[in-house]
């Protein structure tokens, strides 16, 4: 122990391995080497600090762990500075919002992008596009899709056209039918005269059911009738439809009006009738309640047939008179002209219902004065016209 009054000692003298980092140690005192005999004197080199032995300028700067790199027994000591790192206050980076394209796949996007996608081209689809080439084959539209849709030349139309230049210029606004679905470069086959014959078809369709009565121009004949064309598509009138069945070869280049037996877009059959439209016509000029005249041609159990002037009604029994009949043959017989009221028609099965009962006065006329019946049926006529409409507002 050192009494405060005792002065401290004095340090000893720094030794080499207390002094500083870097000052070149004193050589320590020792013998000098004597050469042998004969021999010379080596000389030591003398020594070099590290700092000359290394160069360490280049290294200035750089950590440790620059120096030794990554080293997974190093990990967790990395761990812990990356821990200390985030907990340091660092300045804000901007996110950059990641794409399917350039991250991982998005299946939401991926359906979306479908969704986007207008995918044109179902067999019997009707489109709309625009000419955009011409080829000598055929035509180049553009329906939407991811290639242009090809019209084959015989497909541009109805009937045989010898210029496509002239009839799709560029950039036309078509309408075409889908015949054929996308090929593997998403190329369709579209037509122009697939779509006319279902349009026509349609339009013939909606005729029969309105039961008109069509102009047709004879377009060729053979054995078995006459051919014609009617919206673009091939009918065929048959002989026993014709009102001149025996020389039809005649009706070449002329129009008849015609009404229709059977129309079946399936089989491509389109039938038409001379004859039913003569009826059709007829029916056109005829209502209820008319008084009509006529040749009785047949004679039947139930009635006589008269022939109205191409076509025929029937005068049923029931009809006749409203007195008793034995027989129908005591008032009327075959070749009698007879004047009648219309009280039914049924257009659709050519079916006219005749009644001379409704012109007498009083029932059973007929069977005393048929003459005088016959010669006062315009007036007679006018009264039974109200009775008719008593009968029918009774009905319903």
């Amino acid at each position: 122990m050192l009494k405060k009054d005792e002065p401290l000692p004095a340090a000893p003298e720094p030794t080499a391995a207390l002094q500083a980092p870097g000052a070149a140690a004193a050589p320590a005192p020792g013998p000098i080497p004597i050469a042998a005999p004969g021999r010379p004197v080596p000389v030591s080199s003398p020594k070099r600090s590290d700092e000359e032995l290394f160069d360490m300028g280049g290294l200035e700067g750089l950590t440790m762990a620059d120096l030794l790199g990554p080293d997974s027994g190093r990990q967790g000591r990395g761990q812990a500075a990356s821990k200390a790192a985030a907990a340091a206050p660092v300045a804000a980076t901007p996110v950059v919002p990641r794409s399917v394209d350039d991250f991982d796949f998005d299946a939401d996007a991926f359906l979306a992008a479908l969704d986007e996608q207008d995918f044109v081209g179902t067999t019997g689809e009707v489109v709309t596009g625009v000419v955009i080439a011409l080829e000598s084959d055929g035509v180049y539209v553009d329906i939407g899709g991811k290639a242009p849709g090809f019209m084959p030349k015989k497909e541009c139309g109805l009937g045989a056209i010898t210029n496509l230049k002239e009839r799709f210029p560029k950039g036309l606004q078509v309408e075409v039918l889908v015949t054929r679905e996308q090929n593997a470069d998403g190329m369709v086959t579209i037509s122009a005269r697939a779509l006319a014959l279902r349009q026509s078809w349609e339009r013939v369709r909606a005729m029969e059911k309105d039961g008109k009565v069509v102009q047709v121009k004879v377009t060729g004949f053979n054995r078995g009738g006459v051919t014609c064309d009617l919206e673009g598509l091939r009918g065929f009138i048959p002989r026993s439809q014709l009102q001149e069945g025996e020389n039809h070869e005649a009706l070449v280049g002329k129009t008849l009006g015609v009404t229709f037996l059977e129309v079946n877009a399936e089989t491509l059959k389109l039938v038409l009738s001379e004859k039913k439209a003569a009826t059709a016509a007829k029916f056109a000029e005829l209502e209820v309640g008319q008084l009509v005249e006529g040749l009785i041609v047949a004679v039947k159990p139930y009635g006589f047939f008269v022939d109205l002037g191409g076509i025929s009604g029937l005068l049923h029994q029931s009809s006749i008179t409203g007195g008793q009949l034995r027989d129908i043959r005591e008032v009327f017989t075959q070749g009698d002209r007879v004047k009648a009221l219309i009280t039914d028609m049924d257009p659709g099965r050519g079916r006219i219902a005749l009644n001379t009962a409704l012109l007498e006065g009083q029932a059973g006329e007929l069977l005393i004065d048929k003459d005088k019946v016959m010669a006062e049926a315009t007036d007679r006529a006018n009264r039974a016209r109200s009775v008719l409409r008593q009968q029918e507002q009774a009905a319903g």
